[in-house]
C-alpha cells in the first residue's frame, strides 16, 4: 500500500454555542470542507453534576444534509417536529437525515442529569448530493451493540465500524454517498495502517491522547486531512486515546450554507428560510 501524506493539520478552536462549549476544527481557515464532511463539533468531556437541571440545545431547523452524533460518554435525549424521540448512551450513534427539513432539539437525558457523569460527543455534518437534499427526513439511532468491532495491533487498537465497508466489516449506517466512519480507541505503543479507497477524501480527528502520523506528532483536539496520493494512512499511538476516522467520496457540486441549511444555490437557501418561517418544517416546543 502507498501511504498518504498530510495535507493539513488543524487545531480545533473552542467557542460557546448556546449552553455548550464546542471545539471546531472544520470548517476553519485551513480547511473549508473535506467533502462530503462539512462541519465537526467536539463537545466535552464535560462533568455534569448529579441533580443539576439539564441544559438542552433549543429547537432548531436543518435542511439539506445529515447531522451525525457520536456519543463517547453520557446520555442524550432528542426530539423532533415529526414526533420522533430517542435516547442514546455511550458508544451509540445517531445518524439523522435532515433532508427537506426538520426541527429538532437535543441535550442530556433526565436520567443522566439526575445521575451526573461525563458528557462527550462529536457532531459531524455530512453533505447530501443534490438529488437527495429534499429527501424525507429520517433517523437511524444505532446502539453500540449493533456496531461491528474489530481489533488491530494485538488488541491495542479497537475499532467500531459505524458506516461503510472497512477491511472485513460493514457498518450499520445507511448513507446516501459512499462513506467510511470508524470510532477508534488506542493504547500506547502500536503502529497500524488503515486502508482508504483512492478516490475518497480522508481525515482523522483526535479527541484525546497522542499519535504520530508519518512521524509527525498529532495531539488531542487536532484534525488531520490527508492528500489523495495513496491508498492507506499510517498511525502510531504514543499515548492512550480515542479518535474518529472519516473517509468519503467527494460530492463535486456547488455548496451554499446559511446557519443550519446546506444547499446548492442561494435561492434554495432563501426557500429553506421561508419554509421554516412559514411552518413547513413543523413545530417543536422544546
Amino acid at each position: 500500500m502507498k501511504l498518504r501524506t498530510i495535507k493539513t493539520t488543524v487545531y480545533a478552536r473552542e467557542f460557546q454555542m448556546g449552553s455548550m462549549r464546542v471545539k471546531q476544527p472544520l470548517p476553519s481557515r485551513h480547511a473549508e470542507q473535506v467533502s462530503p464532511f462539512i462541519l465537526l463539533h467536539h463537545a466535552g468531556p464535560t462533568p455534569v453534576e448529579a441533580g443539576r437541571p439539564s441544559a438542552r440545545i433549543s429547537p432548531h431547523p436543518h435542511r439539506g444534509f445529515e447531522p451525525v452524533t457520536f456519543v463517547f460518554s453520557g446520555k442524550i435525549h432528542h426530539r423532533d417536529s415529526l414526533g420522533n424521540e430517542g435516547f442514546l448512551q455511550a458508544g451509540d450513534v445517531q445518524w439523522m437525515t435532515a433532508g427537506r427539513g426538520v426541527i429538532h432539539s437535543e441535550g442530556p437525558s433526565e436520567q443522566f442529569a439526575a445521575e451526573g457523569g461525563i458528557m462527550e460527543i462529536v457532531q459531524l455534518w455530512i453533505n447530501l448530493p443534490r438529488k437527495d437534499k429534499m429527501t424525507a427526513p429520517r433517523y437511524q439511532d444505532i446502539p453500540s451493540s449493533l456496531i461491528p468491532q474489530m481489533e488491530m495491533a494485538g488488541g491495542k487498537w479497537k475499532l467500531k465500524v459505524v458506516a461503510g465497508e472497512f477491511m472485513l466489516e460493514k457498518g450499520p449506517a445507511k448513507t446516501f454517498s459512499p462513506i467510511q466512519a470508524v470510532m477508534i480507541e488506542f493504547e500506547a505503543g502500536a503502529t497500524v495502517q488503515l486502508p482508504v479507497p483512492q478516490n475518497f477524501n480522508t481525515m482523522i480527528y483526535v479527541l484525546d491522547g497522542k499519535l504520530e502520523v508519518n512521524e509527525q506528532p498529532v495531539a488531542h483536539r487536532n484534525m488531520v486531512e490527508f492528500a489523495n496520493d495513496g491508498d492507506a494512512i499510517q498511525l502510531t499511538s504514543v499515548e492512550k486515546g480515542k479518535m474518529l476516522f472519516l473517509a468519503g467520496e467527494p460530492i463535486n457540486e456547488p455548496l451554499v450554507s446559511y446557519g443550519p441549511f446546506v444547499m446548492n444555490t442561494q435561492e434554495e437557501i432563501q426557500q429553506a428560510v421561508l419554509d421554516y418561517e412559514t411552518g413547513k418544517m413543523g413545530n417543536l416546543d422544546f
